[in-house]
């Protein structure tokens, strides 16, 4: 067994299996019956597929094709050296959409996650009937308020810590800053002792750190790049399907003033939830809600 299937391979409910996808081999773990409504839960940063264990299971129980992919670079997915924009991860998502053998799905994102999500309904619309986006505001509400929120400029100010070489790597790799990320933008308690073992473990996996890092350094490095600026204009026509926001109020790394204004971007419904006491990581720190807010969604 190699180091990343002995560190990912968590036993559980559900089952895990590698699909390919964007000529890329995607390690995944699903749950519910495999002719059930699609249902891809998409991880952020610094965490991996089992991020998504409780709506594994609460969605695979409620008859949904419940799938939690480790996204490129990350687990036990391939980790090319190069593919970190959003045009490539977004065609990954779509890619896996296909490979699962569906029509479309219903997107639910964190993070990074949520972030590929918004880009995946907007680039490929005819595979998303739905989005959930969990601590991720739409991208160009972050834009915004990334030019002109001092607060959360004061907040998103590790990212220009991530552009510079080998240290962000090796910190990650020893995992203080993995234990250090996860607690200062969680909320109270977070993380249990489990999450952030899981957390370091993942990110130890060899270039899990570097591929990592790469989502941030595109995301920077595109904001004077032709191809970013035209990233950001495809967007601006928004997404055309149903979208269920939610978003703790304890948030350490994105303000809840940031994520309202969303919905400016969402053409075809909009709701926004803001937990109260519950930080960056709202599936983990209040499962059981998210899970239910997730089904209602579902199921509307």
């Amino acid at each position: 067994m190699t180091v990343e299937e002995s560190t990912v391979l968590v036993d559980g409910p559900w089952r895990h299996r590698d699909v390919t996808a964007s000529g890329l081999r995607f390690h995944l773990a699903e749950h519910g019956p495999a002719d059930g409504p699609l249902v891809l839960l998409l991880h952020g940063f610094p965490e991996f597929w089992w991020s998504w264990r409780h709506q594994l299971v609460a969605l695979g129980e409620a008859g949904f094709h419940a799938v939690a992919p480790d996204l490129r670079g990350y687990g036990a997915t391939d980790k090319p050296p190069r593919g970190y924009d959003a045009y490539t991860l977004a065609a990954d998502v779509a890619g896996l959409v296909r490979a699962l053998g569906a029509h479309d799905a219903y997107v639910v994102g964190h993070d990074w996650g949520g972030m590929l999500a918004w880009s995946t309904a907007t680039l490929h619309p005819r595979t998303v009937n739905r989005l959930g986006i969990v601590a991720m505001p739409h991208p160009l509400r972050l834009a915004q308020a990334l030019r002109r929120d001092r607060a959360q400029i004061a907040l998103s100010s590790y990212m220009a810590f991530f552009q510079t070489p080998k240290l962000p790597e090796k910190r990650l790799k020893q995992g203080d800053l993995v234990a250090e990320l996860l607690a200062r933008w969680g909320g109270p308690g977070f993380p249990d002792a489990e999450t952030e073992s899981r957390c370091r473990e993942a990110m130890a996996i060899p270039a899990v750190a570097h591929c990592a890092l790469e989502y941030y350094r595109w995301s920077f490095r595109s904001q004077v790049r032709p191809s970013g600026r035209r990233f950001l204009r495809l967007l601006e026509g928004g997404v055309q399907v149903p979208v269920l926001q939610l978003h703790g109020a304890a948030d350490g790394a994105l303000r809840t003033e940031t994520a309202h204004g969303s919905g400016a971007w969402a053409r075809g419904g909009y709701q926004l939830h803001v937990l109260d006491g519950v930080g960056h990581f709202p599936h983990q720190e209040a499962p059981d809600l998210v899970s239910e807010l997730l089904l209602e969604h579902a199921r509307s």
